[in-house]
């Protein structure tokens, strides 16, 4: 890692301690939420090359679970993070354990196959509420010290979480380990033929992708208290597919940058649109702050034509 770049992740997280004092908590803390599920997908997909349909499946089961054990079950706030991050990481074992042995296309078909159903047993399971969503979760007290009740305290343990977890996906990136797995991405017959054992790389680089985006959606959970079907949904897994493409595949910092500028876009396209519209009185505008997935299917195939390599991909290349 060069000396800038720990400057700019330095720079990042000074911001982050500053930024639940100049903007909303609940907005920084969703942001942080698809910022850890879009870095816990890149490690799937832009470290190992392996597209799954299905990461959605952890981030709402993990949710559920989580809700579970804090609301139903009357445990702790940390006993319900840990219960659904563990879940996630059950589930990855069981979904990754199916779907590596097939490639491509056909891995990512398998992984949204059974992420849907695993959508309709949520959608039909009685502590789901079903369509309803799961209500009223409480934040509690973390750890028996911090009320989280208190949005600002809410916040620090959400970035405390976020951080741990990036600090962890850099670290598996950097490892042996992770250069296994590039090495899979670019070139599995080579690495098959040099001993590696490919799919047990590929099981546990999908149970850890799979469990890190638990924690996100364990979190969220805790945040909201609320979760909801849209979040196991597959549409929830083509979201995060957007955030890492527009950020850049296989950039430690990408996900997190693709993810602020989706979730700005979907909360403020609305407002914008509709302003410009009660300024000129042009229906077009109205439309289009009424449909935020046309800006972000917009923004999608102008990142697709210009930016391949997405933001922080074309800006390392341009720096290089």
């Amino acid at each position: 890692m060069k000396i800038s770049s720990k400057l700019l992740y330095f720079v990042l997280f000074g911001f982050s301690l500053l930024a639940p004092f100049i903007l909303y908590p609940i907005f920084l803390m969703k942001i942080l939420c698809f910022s850890l599920f879009a870095a816990a997908f890149n490690l799937l997909l832009g470290y190992t090359g392996l597209l799954s349909f299905g990461h959605a499946a952890f981030l709402g089961g993990a949710g559920y679970i989580c809700g579970y054990f804090i609301r139903d079950l009357g445990f702790p706030p940390e006993v319900g993070l840990f219960a659904g991050t563990f879940f996630a990481a059950i589930l990855g074992f069981v979904m990754g354990s199916l779907a590596i042995r097939r490639q491509g296309i056909y891995f990512a078909m398998i992984t949204m196959a059974l992420a849907q159903m695993l959508y309709f047993i949520f959608l039909q399971a009685k502590f789901t509420g079903g369509e309803d969503g799961m209500q009223g979760i409480p934040r509690g007290v973390f750890l028996g010290v911090i009320d989280l009740n208190n949005d600002l305290n809410m916040y620090f343990v959400f970035l405390f979480f976020t951080v741990l977890a990036m600090l962890l996906i850099a670290r598996v990136v950097s490892s042996p380990f992770g250069k296994v797995l590039f090495a899979i991405k670019e070139n599995e017959p080579r690495a098959i033929s040099l001993g590696y054992e490919v799919n047990r790389f590929k099981l546990l680089a999908f149970v850890l992708s799979g469990t890190l985006a638990g924690l996100a959606g364990s979190l969220q959970a805790l945040m909201m208290g609320f979760e909801t079907l849209s979040d196991a949904h597959w549409s929830m897994s083509g979201l995060v597919i957007l955030m890492t493409l527009v950020g850049g595949v296989g950039t430690l910092i990408g996900p997190v940058v693709g993810a602020v500028v989706i979730t700005v876009l979907e909360h403020k396209v609305g407002d914008i649109g509709l302003s410009i519209f009660n300024l000129t009185n042009i229906e077009w505008f109205r439309t289009l702050g009424e449909s935020v997935t046309i800006v972000t299917g917009l923004i999608f195939v102008i990142c697709v034509m210009l930016f391949r390599k997405g933001i922080v991909g074309e800006i390392l290349a341009k720096i290089k």
